[in-house]
């Protein structure tokens, strides 16, 4: 009797191990405290839990009352999804920037200076960064998030972001393995399918992954994405093939395998988080990311007590439990071991990010001074990734340079005559987010260029193939720098 309950103990802990749940508020509640002192290992931050870097400082040293060696996790990839800034924008420009400029060294010292700001308020593990090659312009949740199209441009600055990322004591994790780029569909709501033979997967998704494991990324995250090439049958979060066979054995690769949210539609929709949860590590996976939409006491007892009984009923190998477990203790231990690179001289002072963002633009036509513009914003549904509650656009920083700066927003069904009615005779400057994904902002622009032909179109998320307006200014993503950047060309400073 003795051992089989410290045999259950054990596989108790060793369940809450593996878990890296969120929660609500900005302070511990009582429930997490008592699950981190009982043997939960990570915990997951998300916009929902931050005020400022001084709150976060304090909510990360009240988790380390309880466990000095928590794993503190976080979806800061800077750009368009940024945690830290959810409430003003991001002071680093994305992925997509960074591929633009293909400065590697920038790349790097971006990912150090961000890696700084988390340890200061002491969180240790970033879910960045996405290692995906945008090779479908219609993907509706990479796009910006990648470094480009390009694979191989693709895979150096992902190697140069896990570099400096790690510098910081940071560990990164890597994702969307084995690679999310060329998708139609949001994996937050369905289950993706990528149809491309191995050559392709080979030379094309999976090369950076390579880079960034040579790299040496702490952690991978899977994706919840079905690739028949791989496996027919199962996503690769749930697949043996792809995480054990082709991650582990074939890439050799040693670290941390976490799961994308579980609660995703992709897996809690086909085959529920439970379920997966369980099939996740027992394909290899070592951790289960949850907590983005379910973030209390009873999804982390659900989830753990699933995992004890696949034990106890032979679904789940112990062993393979234990290891997993293991594997996330190991990476807890040198994040507290960690000693950060020092930092580069100049870097913090030289406000790194809005130095990036502007070598990031790229202006088509000759910029002219504007008096009292009017910033119509055409703003399509955001994906769940970025989320709706972080601001992006130029009107904000336009007014901070160009007093006397009007500014409206318009969604899909809104027409040219909307803007205009609004502008008056000021100049109009356009503002759209991946207008080639949505017919409707491409109508509006082209009726405004039509009857306005001084209007100014400023891109923020992927590049149009054909430039509109009379000044067409291209961002490379919809940060606040990339704002500010696109506002100082707009009114020449």
């Amino acid at each position: 009797m003795t051992v089989l309950a410290h045999r259950t103990d054990t596989v108790t802990r060793d369940a809450l191990a593996v878990l890296q749940p969120g929660f609500e508020g900005t302070t511990a509640p009582a429930w997490l405290l008592r699950q981190v002192g009982e043997g939960l290992t990570a915990v997951g931050l998300f916009g929902r839990n931050i005020a400022s870097p001084e709150q976060l400082a304090a909510l990360t040293a009240q988790l380390r009352t309880e466990r000095d060696d928590v794993l503190v996790a976080i979806d800061e990839e800077g750009g368009d999804v940024t945690r830290l800034e959810v409430r003003g924008g991001s002071s680093f420009p994305g992925n997509l920037a960074l591929g633009a400029v293909d400065d590697t060294g920038l790349t790097r010292d971006v990912a150090r200076e961000l890696g700084r700001r988390l340890a200061e308020c002491g969180v240790n593990l970033n879910w960045a960064p996405s290692a995906d090659v945008n090779s479908n312009p219609d993907n509706p949740v990479i796009g910006v998030r990648s470094f480009g199209a390009d694979t191989h441009l693709a895979a150096r600055h992902t190697a140069a972001y896990v570099q400096g990322l790690q510098a910081a004591g940071v560990a990164a994790c890597t994702k969307h393995f084995p690679g999310h780029g060329d998708t139609n569909v949001d994996s937050h709501h369905a289950l993706p399918r990528i149809d491309v033979d191995l050559d392709t997967l080979q030379a094309r998704e999976l090369v950076p992954f390579k880079a960034a494991i040579e790299a040496g990324t702490k952690a991978v995250m899977s994706a919840h994405i079905l690739v028949p090439a791989l496996d027919p049958t199962r996503p690769a979060t749930l697949s043996p093939q792809i995480l054990t066979g082709l991650l582990r054995k074939e890439l050799g690769y040693e670290g941390l395998i976490v799961t994308d949210g579980m609660e995703m539609n992709a897996i809690a929709g086909t085959y529920g988080i439970e379920r997966g949860s369980v099939l996740a590590i027992a394909a290899g996976a070592d951790a289960i990311c949850v907590g983005g939409g379910l973030a209390d006491e009873a999804t982390v007892l659900r989830l753990r007590d699933a995992l004890v009984a696949a034990v106890r009923e032979g679904a789940l190998p112990e062993e393979r439990l234990a290891d997993a477990a293991a594997r996330v203790r190991a990476l807890a231990a040198w994040t507290r071991g960690a000693r950060p690179d020092a930092q580069p001289e100049g870097s913090r002072a030289s406000g790194i990010g809005l130095t990036a963002a502007r070598r990031a633009v790229v202006v088509t036509g000759s910029a002219k001074p504007l008096t009292g513009p009017y910033v119509a914003t055409l703003a399509p549904v955001a994906n769940i990734a970025v989320g709706d509650e972080t601001p992006w656009g130029v009107a904000a920083e336009l007014a901070a340079l160009l007093p006397g700066t009007g500014a409206g927003v318009y969604p899909e069904g809104s027409s040219a005559g909307d803007v205009l009615a609004a502008a008056g005779d000021r100049t109009v400057v356009a503002v759209v987010r991946d207008a080639h994904r949505h017919p409707w902002m491409t109508e509006v622009l082209d009726a405004l260029v039509a009857a306005r032909p001084d209007t100014v179109v400023v891109e923020m998320g992927l590049p149009m193939a054909a430039p509109r307006g009379s000044v067409y200014i291209a961002t490379h993503g919809a940060s606040r720098v990339c704002g500010r950047a696109a506002a100082e060309v707009i009114a020449g400073a």
